[in-house]
């Protein structure tokens, strides 16, 4: 039988939402700031506006509050997918517009949450529960999908012979620069020279690099044919 609206439950499950709420984006900040190791409950607490003791009822340990943070921020991440990806929006731009918006809101994303992304890289990759590490991954996988089903709709603008498989496999290689240049920061200044000078210059040769993989021949990306 359903509750009244009115039952005191209803209050008090909006408020453990919100105190929810709070901790998670909290524990994000404090993440992002001070990594894995400077990221402890009481820092965490504090910055939420709740006691230590508070987080503590609700997770057992730091562990347990930082596996919800991962899965959380995954599926809002898959959420924010979902709900862009609109047949309107595919109506709207053609390929290589909307390849340019890929790459250049994910290298937005990753700059403005670089450190927590980097850490909670770091805690999936090293964490011995395998189950979290395919949850992960999953989820993951499943944002990754929509991605390549959607550019799949221009599909008559892709010259490549295999689009199932290039498609994919583009992204997956922007995807992978980014993450080793902006998350993982793996390149040194040494190296910079050889790099684009900026982000729109990176956006511009990432984008380049997506669209001739696919064969797509766009104003402002030539490219020479690989694919008689």
């Amino acid at each position: 039988m359903p509750r009244p609206q009115n039952s005191p439950l209803a209050p008090r499950q909006a408020r453990s939402r919100e105190s929810l709420r709070r901790l998670l984006q909290a524990a994000a900040a404090v993440i992002g700031e001070k990594g894995l190791e400077g990221a402890t409950i009481p820092r965490i607490a504090s910055r939420a506006g709740l006691s230590p003791g508070a987080v503590y009822r609700r997770f057992r340990d730091k562990d347990a509050l930082l596996r919800t943070l991962l899965l959380e921020t995954l599926h809002a991440t898959d959420q924010r997918t979902e709900e862009l990806l609109t047949p309107e929006l595919a109506r709207r731009y053609s390929l290589p517009e909307f390849a340019r918006k890929v790459v250049a809101s994910t290298l937005h994303s990753y700059r403005k949450h670089a450190g927590l992304l980097r850490a909670l890289t770091q805690f999936t990759r090293s964490h011995p529960s395998a189950a979290l590490r395919k949850q992960a991954d999953e989820i993951e996988v499943r944002n990754f999908r929509r991605i390549v089903e959607f550019l799949l709709t221009k599909r008559s603008e892709i010259k490549h012979p295999d689009p199932d498989r290039a498609v994919p496999f583009a992204l997956m290689l922007v995807a992978l620069a980014l993450r080793e240049m902006v998350i993982l920061d793996v390149l040194s200044q040494t190296w910079s020279p050889l790099m684009p000078k900026d982000d729109a210059q990176l956006v511009e040769e990432l984008t380049r690099t997506l669209l001739s993989y696919l064969g797509c021949e766009a104003e402002g990306y030539p490219h020479r044919r690989a694919h008689p």
